[in-house]
């Protein structure tokens, strides 16, 4: 079968093999498992706020959705799945000076199978292995009633493993584009749930320690068609020492294994990893360049926590000649370089772990927020995002200044820079910087990427107006038409407050304000107006016309863009 061109692109179209989930894909899914069938539970357990009639129908409903075959399945696989990854994390994360956040949703995992293997074992694995049909009414009057201890270390367990959900949660969700708005809503949630769970589960222990003063409901609720005999009993707590025996030696194989590595990349020798400021730290042969930073007090931007999942850790390796010779990237770095498009050289610091002396350069440099801060890894560290960046620039500025008085020359530059700025903004932009004749302007911060783009676009047109008008304006004192040119590009950047200690600001950096200078600079050398390139109108959703292939400077790829006359608009209007 002929490969079929892909319409608008001019590319032949190749089907593609699924790609294999990476481990932080398959710990992520496997976590999200858990979650639902934790955050289930916990609404079931709120239902005890209303009766003890409301917490048996709520598990019910509870039972119907987990209790099939495909959902067994895919509890009982997400959770070995997530029990081995999570181990796995135990060993390889090195310590060095880890955030807190990221140290307790670690020891809060690694505590979850202890504080609730007694609930699994009393409860589902009772109903699986001996056939024991117990309710709320049998749970509640053994942890609430017989053995309160066994009670509140289920509650610290359920509370315990919440947490360590919502703390990846967050690591997750907060690379998000729509986090920030959505943060005090997910945050509430995150209080309120397991509140109104205990408070159910106490309503429910009250009722039931009132419901075991009668002899005839014990003997009805509390039978041995519920509770079990003596053997079966006997043969769950033999389950539960073999399932803790299990685990505990897992976790002692993993400290094992950790000395062990850790003998082993001594023994090895160390690698230096040098930075711009002429500072060195010495690591074992093996640790990543984002652990060399930490352990040596370094800051150095991790939005995600070295997990992988952002970009913001990204280095440059300054000897291009030891860069050809290091380990080459793993898919889950491969997968994030190829998105951001970054050029030879650029490495993820979070997992790069070379076996020689190197000298980096982080290109983004977390901003402290006190000076009373101890650790510089508490600093923020700015968002990746969508963003369409614009350019925009006076030409013929330094002959204009030759020839007139300063003051008229700061004069039309003014009148220059506030026409574009209110084309900005009625476009529904925001002017960032201004760049001496020139300026700087964002798009999406507050909306999703179609409409930035168009707004961006719609700014092209607005900046083109705003221009003719101002030189009839000036028309009988300069002489001369003001001529400008725009340079428009969508893609990722980071947002953020960057900066030192003494002084920052909100921008952008990376690649995509880069590639909007750079098609900026092209416009007097090519006589347009203005240069868009195709993301953007990918973005918009917008055919972009004729598009021309652009070689940018410190860009191995092409660049495809719509060149834009004087008067042709960048704009489409959708009808």
């Amino acid at each position: 079968m002929g490969q079929a061109a892909r319409p608008g692109f001019g590319r032949p179209f190749r089907l593609r093999r699924p790609a294999r989930p990476t481990l932080r894909q398959l710990r992520l899914g496997s976590g999200l498992v858990l979650f639902a069938y934790v955050l289930t539970h916990l609404l079931v357990h709120a239902l005890g706020n209303i009766s003890l009639d409301a917490l048996e129908t709520g598990l019910t409903v509870k039972v119907a959705l987990w209790r099939t075959p495909p959902a067994l399945l895919l509890l009982y696989g997400a959770l070995l799945i997530h029990l081995v990854l999570g181990l796995y994390a135990f060993y390889e994360r090195r310590f060095y000076r880890v955030r807190p956040a990221e140290t307790a949703q670690l020891l809060l995992g690694l505590a979850v199978p202890l504080l609730l293997l007694s609930h699994v074992v009393g409860t589902r694995l009772a109903w699986s292995l001996e056939g024991l049909d117990r309710g709320y009414a049998q749970v509640l009057y053994a942890t609430w009633v017989a053995a309160p201890g066994q009670g509140m270390m289920q509650a610290a367990g359920l509370v315990v493993a919440w947490l360590h959900g919502c703390f990846g949660l967050y690591f997750w969700l907060r690379l998000k584009r729509g986090f920030p708005g959505a943060a005090p809503w997910l945050l509430a949630g995150a209080v309120l749930v397991p509140v109104l769970a205990l408070l159910g589960v106490v309503q429910g222990g009250r009722s039931v320690a009132l419901l075991a003063a009668d002899p005839a409901w014990r003997a009805e609720e509390l039978g041995a068609n519920h509770l079990g005999g003596a053997a079966q009993g006997e043969r769950l707590s033999a389950v539960r020492r073999g399932l803790f025996s299990t685990y505990m030696a897992a976790l002692a194989l993993v400290v094992l294994a950790r000395g062990a590595r850790t003998f082993a990349e001594t023994r090895g020798g160390f690698v230096r990893i040098g930075y711009p400021d002429g500072r060195t730290v010495r690591v074992p042969r093996g640790s990543s360049v984002l652990e060399a930073s930490r352990r040596g007090r370094i800051p150095h931007a991790s939005v995600c926590g070295g997990r992988g999942r952002c970009s913001t850790c990204r280095i440059r390796v300054v000897d291009p000649e030891r860069s050809r010779h290091l380990p080459e990237p793993e898919r889950a770095e491969r997968l994030v370089l190829e998105r951001i498009g970054a050029s030879p050289g650029i490495r993820l610091a979070c997992q790069l772990r070379p076996d020689g002396d190197l000298t980096v350069a982080p290109l983004f440099t977390p901003q402290a927020r006190a000076r009373s801060v101890p650790d510089a890894e508490r600093a923020a560290t700015g968002e990746e995002r969508f963003v369409v960046v614009l350019f925009a620039d006076l030409r013929g500025s330094t002959r204009f200044a030759e020839e007139h008085l300063p003051y008229d020359t700061v004069f039309v530059i003014g009148r220059f820079l506030g026409a574009v700025g209110r084309a900005v903004r009625e476009a529904g932009g925001s002017v960032n910087q201004h760049l001496g004749d020139g300026l700087m302007a964002i798009f999406g911060l507050d909306r999703d990427p179609k409409h930035a783009a168009r707004a961006a676009l719609k700014a092209v047109d607005g900046i083109a107006v705003q221009v003719e008008q101002l030189n009839r304006m000036l028309a009988a004192d300069l002489g001369e038409r003001l001529r400008y040119g725009v340079g428009l590009h969508a893609g990722l950047a980071i947002v953020g407050e960057l900066g030192d200690e003494t002084e920052s600001r909100f921008t952008v950096l990376g690649d995509t304000v880069n590639v909007a200078a750079r098609l900026e600079g092209l416009t007097g050398p090519m006589r347009q107006v203005a240069i868009v390139s195709e993301a953007v109108y990918e973005a918009a959703g917008l055919p972009p016309g004729a598009l021309q292939e652009l070689t940018l400077t410190g860009r191995a790829r092409p660049l495809r863009a719509h060149l834009i006359g004087v008067d042709a608009p960048a704009a489409l209007q959708d009808g």
